[in-house]
């Protein structure tokens, strides 16, 4: 079974942009959505409404920086403190350029900042090359299960 990617966004454009281009780079995996970061937090510690989620961790976790009630960087940090999470891959995917906040996500463990493309083309380009990278490219810790390409019709 395919792990899912776990999208945390609460601008409604970007959102919409980023599951076309992740449909546009053929993943079969499943896309859950959260617009906060506590939905995120509830959704990776099953907890609340997802205390009866199916076990396992996303295979990757694309996150925002700014979000409503806990930020990205809360997130980020949470879920590299917990022993069970801290394996899952993670991308920030930000309009932030701002030295501190590049700085901070590092400090706390992210796998990659992706600064958000204004142009429409670019964006889509970003996030399909992510999720090529993430299906691809990326080696999983050992006992995770791979991303997997759709095939082409």
């Amino acid at each position: 079974m395919l792990k899912p990617i776990l999208l945390v966004e609460d601008n409604p454009g970007d959102l919409e942009l980023t599951l076309l281009a992740l449909e546009r780079s053929q993943l079969a995996n499943e896309v859950i959505v959260h617009r906060d970061g506590a939905e995120a937090l509830e959704y990776l510690f099953r907890r609340g409404v997802h205390a009866s989620r199916p076990e396992g961790n996303p295979a990757v976790l694309l996150l925002d920086l700014k979000l409503p009630k806990v930020d990205g960087l809360e997130v980020l940090k949470a879920v590299r403190t917990s022993e069970e999470l801290r394996s899952i891959p993670i991308v920030m995917l930000t309009s932030s350029r701002e030295e501190p906040d590049l700085q901070r996500a590092y400090a706390l463990g992210v796998n990659a900042y992706v600064v958000k493309p204004v142009e429409f083309k670019e964006f889509v380009a970003a996030i399909s090359d992510l999720g090529i990278f993430w299906a691809v490219l990326n080696e999983p810790p050992p006992g995770s299960l791979r991303l997997q390409r759709r095939p082409n019709n």
